[in-house]
């Protein structure tokens, strides 16, 4: 099973959902257990929809939520094909009292549209904050930069905690107010741990970061973990497996350097790829600058990935995604 973002069919039951460095004088200190969430406008709903495409599934949509009292503020539309392909809508709409609405909402949507259209979807409240797991080994650049945008409100997201497989980031997260879980893991007691990790995000957390977790993880875990799991790999996909991807670079004289954000999948790296981004490079470049460059990129592209996903803009569609 891939731990992708999944939209809800009709059939099944209906309910909640799961730059430059600006000074941080003046930010509000985070509240111990989380970190603070940005603050979208009140009452803004997010529905998602993949179906199959044909004519009128916009019209749909549009008169569902219009005859509600709903005023959609933005929509975005893609098909592969107008003949048996895919159909992905993303719509965000203002409805007043939206989070006592929203329950009937997603009922009413799955029995008079969803239904028909043997259509999956996804209904929630934009001002809910996604609440989201960072796993982390020692680097520690993904880590700090995703927690500094949380307290900054620049990502619309709660961190619940920090799961590392080393004691060296404890004290950089405690000084964020987030708990930090210690949980070795090794090959002998890979099994353990994961269950551990398991037993501490149940009922927790709607989304794991990999913020640069050292750990393959394995097909067990991602199949009962039931929340998307987001990696980030040094490098534009497939490249540079194993130990040492900056050293490799150098000594194959590569002129682009880059990173890939994916959802995980039991297939090591082969995960549906949510964001990438590059950087040019010359002969002169050391290995401790295409290391520091590639830090870098490594953390504004997970960011970008981590705010698409909470923000409800990628839809998965096979092995690969649709980012509006």
């Amino acid at each position: 099973m891939t731990s992708v973002p999944d939209l809800r069919t009709a059939s099944d039951d209906v309910g909640g959902l799961s730059p430059v460095e600006p000074s941080l004088a003046g930010i509000t200190a985070p509240k111990p257990g989380g970190t603070r969430a940005a603050e979208p406008d009140a009452d803004i709903g997010r529905l998602v929809v993949s179906c199959v495409d044909g004519p009128g599934i916009v019209a749909q949509v549009t008169t569902f939520l219009h005859r509600r009292g709903a005023n959609i503020v933005q929509s975005d539309q893609y098909s592969t094909g107008p003949v048996g392909g895919r159909f992905f809508l993303r719509t965000e709409f203002h409805l007043p009292g939206l989070a006592e609405e929203l329950p009937g909402l997603e009922r009413a949507f799955s029995e008079e549209v969803a239904g028909p259209l043997n259509a999956e979807f996804r209904l929630r409240d934009a001002a809910r904050p996604v609440r989201v797991a960072l796993f982390v080994s020692r680097y520690d650049h993904c880590l700090l930069d995703l927690l500094w945008r949380a307290r900054r409100g620049e990502l619309p997201l709660q961190v619940e905690l920090v799961v590392s497989n080393h004691p060296d980031l404890a004290a950089d997260v405690a000084a964020f107010g987030v708990p930090f879980e210690h949980i070795p893991v090794s090959r002998a007691t890979k099994p353990e741990a994961e269950q551990r990790e398991l037993d501490l995000l149940r009922d927790r957390v709607d989304l794991v970061v990999l913020a640069r977790y050292m750990q393959v993880l394995s097909a067990d875990f991602l199949e009962r973990v039931g929340v998307p799991v987001i990696n980030i790999h040094h490098s534009f996909l497939p490249a540079f497996a194993g130990a040492g991807p900056y050293e490799q670079a150098k000594n194959r004289g590569v002129k682009l350097i880059g990173a890939t954000a994916h959802y995980a999948t039991e297939d090591l790296d082969e995960g549906p790829i949510i964001e990438q981004d590059v950087v040019r490079v010359t002969h002169r470049t050391s290995v401790a600058e295409l290391t520091r460059s590639g830090a870098d990129i490594e953390r504004t592209v997970l960011a970008r990935a981590v705010k698409w996903h909470c923000e409800d803009r990628v839809l998965v569609d096979g092995r690969t995604t649709i980012a509006f």
